[in-house]
């Protein structure tokens, strides 16, 4: 075995040993306003969250490991009312490594504008949905 394959089983043994992912929390507001409730379904490419159906005001929330190789990925798929079916992605590593420290908070507020909070800027950024959904609500 070389340096190199030796260097990687020692990182691949203290990842496992230690737990070092880190925690991240995702949290989606209802702020769609006059009661509307919206649908919403979430997974990732190994965990399917389910469907929910969240109240004006009201919240949907999880938590998760990010991966050791920086590769974790959660998508949702959301609609309300009459709208269209929207996509977004809740929480994607290359994007959120450094914008969602602990917290990826996420508002779909009136006329559907979707906002996420930077941790890092303390600011709240708007998003633009995707069209073409990866799957079903």
């Amino acid at each position: 075995m070389n340096a190199l394959q030796r260097s990687v089983l020692l990182l691949s043994l203290l990842h496992l040993v230690l737990g070092t992912e880190a925690k991240v929390y995702v949290y989606i507001v209802n702020r769609l306003g006059k009661g509307r409730s919206m649908t919403l379904r979430y997974k990732s490419k190994n965990n399917d969250l389910g469907y929910q159906v969240v109240k004006d005001g009201a919240e949907v929330h999880w938590r998760f490991g990010v991966n050791f190789w920086r590769t974790t990925l959660f998508y949702c798929n959301v609609k309300w009312g009459n709208s269209p079916r929207y996509h977004f992605d809740a929480y994607s590593d290359d994007r959120d490594y450094e914008r969602c420290l602990h917290k990826c908070l996420w508002q779909i507020r009136r006329c559907g504008t979707l906002y996420g909070y930077n941790e890092a800027s303390r600011k709240w950024e708007k998003f633009a949905f995707k069209n073409k959904p990866d799957f079903e609500t």
